[in-house]
């Protein structure tokens, strides 16, 4: 190779290296967006309390679980009711009041048919309402009112419980109807029941291998029936097919300059709350349509993140706070579009509608 030929070649070579290196270091653009904290109105008589699920269905009615109720139970206080509110956001009525399966609420979800399902961890069930509001399927069993579960012990894993559900967290569906459950907080797996309520199969384990799980927060399917998890204290998204097999899994790491706004609790790094790291997935959400995107939230420093559905990140907004376009711990997003975000607040007891920028 003659010494132009040679130095060419060099040229070439350092421009792709420094094109490769130039994209690695542009910073993740900020998404802007306006954002409305009173888009529902509840009767005057009526509040929110730690709201920790939003969906809509395909009529734009907006479907609220909150833990709001304190109403005696044989176990003690209950914590669960679901609201629903009209396209314009005017309250329309309350689902399943004193409802047993409902104890302390933690996400709700609406299928293709506009089914309702609400995931209440105080009572390991999974409850399934039509668009009427009327119960069509139960999943879990709730413990027994004579024998009242055992407090847990400082530093022992919870019981695993293998013919029923242990804080179950969120539900997604496949293509052809079948539910997966994040049974999220003791058993750490995945449970796949089919449409008709028959227990199919579970994978996972508690651990921090691949195809292993330490919370499984929240769970959505895509287009194609694949399945996303939110392995939160893992900080991580595992993506499955249908029939549990792996397909890929991504973390999201987006520095954050400023202090972060921790609210609550311990802060980030040096042995601190492992669920205030920055990127563990709270909340995801994938969008309807043929370009789907994925959004996810976290607590530290309490942004949502604009992802493919392979994990490229391309966007953020938000941070910890109380004020509009802030956000108190986010448990659940529904992302009816692309640029239209429906966020539940824990801290703040408020849903806000966020629209997006493109």
């Amino acid at each position: 190779m003659n010494r132009s030929r040679a130095a060419a070649c060099f040229a070439l070579l350092f421009a792709l290296l420094t094109a490769r290196l130039v994209h690695a270091q542009t910073p993740v653009p900020q998404i802007k967006f306006d954002a409305n904290i009173e888009p529902l109105k509840l009767p005057p008589s009526m509040h929110f309390g730690e709201v920790v699920g939003v969906a809509m269905n395909s009529k734009r009615h907006v479907f609220v679980f909150t833990r709001t109720g304190e109403r005696s139970t044989v176990h003690g206080a209950s914590a669960s009711q679901l609201f629903e509110f009209d396209a314009a956001g005017v309250y329309v009525r309350e689902i399943g009041k004193d409802l047993y399966g409902f104890a302390f609420a933690h996400t709700v979800r609406v299928d293709k048919d506009d089914n309702i399902w609400a995931t209440d961890e105080g009572t390991n069930m999974i409850i399934k309402f039509n668009p009427a509001g009327r119960v069509t399927m139960v999943l879990g069993r709730r413990p027994e009112a004579i024998e009242p579960e055992a407090a847990p012990t400082p530093g022992v894993e919870p019981r695993a419980q293998w013919g029923t559900f242990n804080r179950p967290a969120d539900v997604a569906w496949d293509l052809a109807g079948n539910v997966f459950v994040a049974d999220g907080y003791g058993n750490s797996r995945v449970v796949k029941i089919d449409k008709d309520g028959r227990w199919l199969k579970t994978w996972g384990s508690r651990g921090t291998a691949p195809g292993q799980f330490n919370i499984l927060h929240s769970i959505a399917n895509d287009a194609k029936g694949n399945i996303y998890i939110g392995d939160r204290t893992n900080r991580r998204i595992q993506v499955f097919d249908a029939d549990g097999a792996a397909l890929r899994t991504f973390s999201i790491d987006v520095p954050f300059a400023k202090e972060p706004n921790i609210m609550v609790g311990a802060a980030p790094g040096g042995g601190g709350n492992p669920l205030a790291a920055s990127g563990a997935p709270w909340a995801i959400c994938i969008t309807p349509g043929t370009s789907q995107f994925l959004y996810v939230a976290d607590a530290v420093p309490g942004r949502i993140y604009k992802l493919t559905l392979d994990g490229k990140v391309l966007g953020v907004l938000g941070e910890a706070g109380k004020t509009a376009k802030q956000f108190g711990w986010i448990h659940e997003i529904a992302c009816p579009s692309e640029h239209e975000l429906w966020v539940a607040e824990i801290l703040n007891w408020r849903v806000q509608k966020l629209i997006l920028h493109p």
